[in-house]
């Protein structure tokens, strides 16, 4: 695949005195068509090199002459942006084949969720143009610290993206929750499918991420009839150089769906990353997850909000003594321009409290409340992102 435009990034000097540089990158193409689920790992992705502290992360889908596309048509249901180290020597053999069992080495965030489920560093869906991603200063992600990188190995960045392109489709709401029976998944699915605790499904499972696996079809119109499209990320970066001046984050998600059990003297942390609303005809109340996680380290709250789908009300986390930490709260889309289309969800707000005036202890068991509306829905996710300061600057540096 080649990358959208043939046209190398420009990186650009932002006019103040924290020296910020930004840039702009496009991922390689991806194929999409009417009622399309793709699903993509693209390694190796463009990214600014050097030790170097991120300050924002933004992304959006573009078609192939850079235009925004609205979520009615490709419903971006997740990117992330995952850490990985590669073994040099390796490089051109995981190129060629794509195969990621050899010679690349995952690096998780700080998060505690069991395995490898959810990694990523930054990464949100739908509401990604609406969701503030600014680290106020001297706050920054530190990245590319030679002295952390093994030898024979070289810090890269892959995307892990999921896009629904629901023109046409007989359900567009329906498509993007991944809801199974509007998918032309296979006769054998339930008897061949995992769920992330390596059990089969089982045949209750009514939708959500395993019923969108990369190429499956989302039932469409009778007659429909409409073009593939190839369509890219658009996300633009911001950094510093890295010197005494910055100072680190530790980023933390948190998974309302955490089943926290104790063996002995180990946590262990049982995320689902989804869920499902069931049909209820009678409670007009809203419907409620909950988590008690607790934090292992704690730090000074620099930034939080959430990854949400349709439906969400808010979201809350509260500390051990009943105090809030942090609500997010959903946006919702009232046109039909990219960025507000009517009845998304296009942004989440984002908590930004006084550096030093909410702080997280060591060993600390957070509440993580997820609000929807009472209604049949499936995928739903609760997942509370938090940059946390382990040390707050002295008070002659600017913010």
């Amino acid at each position: 695949m080649m990358l959208l435009f043939n046209a190398t990034h420009s990186v650009i000097l932002e006019p103040d005195e924290n020296h910020i540089k930004s840039a702009t990158f496009f991922s390689k193409e991806i194929e999409v068509g009417p009622g399309k689920v793709t699903v993509k790992t693209l390694l190796d992705i463009d990214f600014p090199k050097g030790h170097i502290g991120i300050k924002s992360f933004d992304v959006e889908v573009v078609d192939e002459d850079g235009n925004s596309v609205p979520l009615y048509e490709a419903y971006l249901h997740h990117w992330f942006a995952v850490k990985y180290i590669e073994n040099i020597t390796m490089s051109h053999y995981i190129k060629e084949t794509q195969d990621l069992h050899d010679g690349i080495e995952y690096e998780r965030n700080d998060g505690a969720c069991q395995g490898f489920l959810l990694p990523h560093y930054w990464g949100l869906g739908g509401e990604s143009r609406g969701t503030s991603s600014n680290l106020p200063n001297p706050f920054a992600v530190k990245v590319g610290n030679p002295t952390k990188i093994k030898n024979g190995f070289k810090e890269k960045w892959l995307f892990s993206i999921m896009v629904i392109d629901t023109r046409g489709t007989h359900d567009r709401k329906g498509c993007t929750e991944c809801r199974c029976k509007l998918l032309n998944i296979p006769k054998d699915f339930y008897n061949v499918t995992t769920g992330i605790n390596g059990q089969l499904l089982s045949r209750n499972y009514k939708g959500g991420l395993f019923c969108c696996q990369d190429n499956l079809q989302c039932k469409l119109r009778n007659g429909f009839r409409g073009p593939t499209r190839k369509l890219s990320l658009r996300y633009k970066i911001r950094w510093v150089d890295w010197d005494e001046h910055q100072v680190p984050l530790k980023f933390y998600i948190l998974d309302s769906t955490d089943r926290v059990t104790l063996n002995g003297s180990t946590l262990t942390h049982d995320c689902q990353a989804e869920y499902t609303i069931p049909r209820n005809h009678y409670i007009d109340s809203p419907h409620v997850k909950k988590a008690n996680i607790p934090m292992t380290k704690g730090g000074y709250l620099i930034y939080g909000t959430a990854h949400m789908h349709t439906g969400v009300v808010n979201v809350t986390l509260y500390g051990q003594d009943g105090r809030v930490l942090c609500t997010s709260i959903p946006k919702y889309g009232t046109g039909k321009e990219a960025g507000n289309e009517n009845g998304y969800l296009v942004g989440m707000s984002v908590c930004y409290p006084k550096p030093g005036s909410i702080k997280i202890k060591d060993g600390e068991i957070l509440t993580l409340e997820s609000i929807y509306e009472n209604k049949f829905r499936t995928g739903a996710m609760g997942h509370f992102y938090i940059y946390l300061a382990e040390q707050i600057p002295n008070k002659d540096l600017k913010f």
